[in-house]
Parts: C-alpha cells; sequence; structure tokens
C-alpha cells in the first residue's frame, strides 16, 4: 500500500495484510466486527508484525471477542506487545486506518472493500492528534482470554501431547467450517477432544481452570449436557482418597468416525 493512494479488494484481510507492510505503527479506529476479527488474523500470521492499537466501541469488541480465536489470537498479540485495545464511543468518521504518513478510510459495500487514502502531511497530522488525544483518555478493554499459544502449551504438558495434537487439529477444522457454520463453544470442544483421549473430567476442568477457558462448574455442566445428548459417556475411575473420578469417553455409537473434522463438525453443531 502506498501512502496517499487507494486500495481496493474482497477482503478485509487483503486490506490489512498492504497496511500492516505499509507501517511499524498502525492505529484502527472505529472498526467493525470483520475488520477486528481479519485485524487479529492478519497480525497473529505475520512474521514481524508492525505495533498495532486498536479504539472501538465496548460492545462491539464484547460481541467480537466472545469468539475464542479471535479473542485468544488476540490474547497472543497482546501479551508479545505488538497490540493494544481500547475502548471509546463510536465516533462520526467511520472505519479509519492511521499510519505516521497516510490516513485511510475503510469502506466495505457488498463483497467488495476499499482503502481510501489520504497522505496530505496536515491533514494526517490533525487526525493523529485527534485520535493520540483520544486514545490517551480511552479505557483498556479487558480482554479475560488466554492467550491461544498458552492454552496449547499448557494442554500438552499437562493433559498429553495425543490431546493437544487433536485439539489442534479439531479447531483447525473448526476455523475451516466457520464462515457457513458459525459461532462455536470451546469448551464443548475441549471436553470432546478429552474423550477422545479417556481425560479424567477432573484434570481437563482444573487445566481449563486455570489457563482461563471457563471455571470447574462450566466444564461440569457442559458435560452433564453432553451425556444427555449421548454424546459422551463417563466411567468412574476409584482413587485413593474421595469419590471416584469420572473418565471421559466419546460414545462411538454417536460418530461415523471419530476425526478432528467430525469433533468441529459435532462441536459446530452443538453452538447453533
Amino acid at each position: 500500500m502506498v501512502a496517499g493512494s487507494n486500495l481496493h479488494g474482497e477482503t478485509f484481510e487483503g486490506v490489512l495484510e498492504a497496511a500492516l507492510e505499509s507501517t511499524d505503527d498502525l492505529l484502527l479506529v472505529d472498526p467493525t466486527a470483520e475488520a477486528v476479527e481479519a485485524l487479529t488474523a492478519v497480525a497473529a500470521a505475520a512474521e514481524t508484525p508492525p505495533t498495532v492499537r486498536v479504539l472501538a466501541d465496548a460492545v462491539l469488541l464484547k460481541e467480537v471477542m466472545d469468539d475464542f480465536v479471535v479473542a485468544s489470537n488476540a490474547a497472543d498479540l497482546i501479551e508479545s506487545g505488538v497490540l493494544s485495545v481500547r475502548t471509546g464511543t463510536a465516533v462520526d468518521s467511520g472505519s479509519l486506518l492511521v499510519t505516521d504518513d497516510a490516513v485511510w478510510s475503510v469502506v466495505s459495500v457488498g463483497d467488495r472493500v476499499a482503502a481510501l487514502g489520504d497522505d496530505d502531511e496536515a491533514f494526517v497530522e490533525a487526525v493523529t492528534e485527534t485520535y493520540d488525544t483520544k486514545w490517551d483518555v480511552a479505557s483498556v478493554f479487558d480482554l479475560r482470554t488466554p492467550p491461544l499459544s498458552r492454552v496449547r502449551e499448557t494442554l500438552g504438558a499437562e493433559i498429553g501431547r495425543k490431546t493437544r495434537a487433536d485439539f489442534d487439529d479439531a479447531l483447525d477444522a473448526v476455523e475451516s467450517a466457520r464462515e457457513t457454520a458459525g459461532e462455536f463453544d470451546e469448551v464443548t470442544l475441549t471436553l470432546l477432544v478429552a474423550g477422545h483421549n479417556d481425560v479424567l473430567l477432573y484434570d481437563i476442568s482444573k487445566w481449563g481452570e486455570d489457563v482461563g477457558i471457563a471455571s470447574k462448574a462450566t466444564f461440569s455442566r457442559t458435560k452433564t449436557a453432553l451425556e444427555e445428548e449421548g454424546l459422551i459417556t463417563t466411567e468412574k475411575v476409584p482413587i485413593d482418597v474421595g469419590r471416584p473420578r469420572l473418565r471421559l469417553k466419546l460414545n462411538t455409537d454417536r460418530f461415523d468416525e471419530v476425526s478432528a473434522a467430525e469433533l468441529a463438525a459435532v462441536t459446530l453443531s452443538q453452538s447453533a
């Protein structure tokens, strides 16, 4: 993307990839939900992403960050120092991309996206000052989702490498199907993967609570719902002291084949 030029494309990803390549510091103002999703995906995939700031409406951010993949990718970027997210009231200027030497107005119509640029020095300086001031008084967005890298690392270390591999494969399959299938529930996905690997409910729910995915109570409620649906079963495992613990197992009668793609499909259907 050359400063002052216009860019037309079919996706937010294409526009944002070009923007990220053109600057060391990017400010995204009042983005749409699609733009935030695209930004987290593009920045997470970039080898050396620039510093990115997002100033967005709090309600929009909460809705977007309900998506586990978007939020966990954003958490990784925040932890690495690439991304900062703050909340502010919606502005009248529409979605903007602001760099040191250009301002881009992002417009989406149907299946087309355009970034309309202006590199007039005085204009860029005025816009930068305006939104730097808004940034300084804005509140930091409280993102409670754990970084995806931490989820994967601790799952492999505490539960097992095979469980982590199945989780990664199922998550990839979910991502491939999400454009047509919609959102998914990460607790359901985790429990199905755990059942595929005969993991104890205590172990997976303790890990999930410790890493920040959900509480033990949420894991327990979701387990009960999956049992009632006939998707998983449990068997009691005696321990030296206290009540027996429950081992999760998939009800293979409900699966044509136990694969990452089918686990993902079941997860998406449960969230529909």
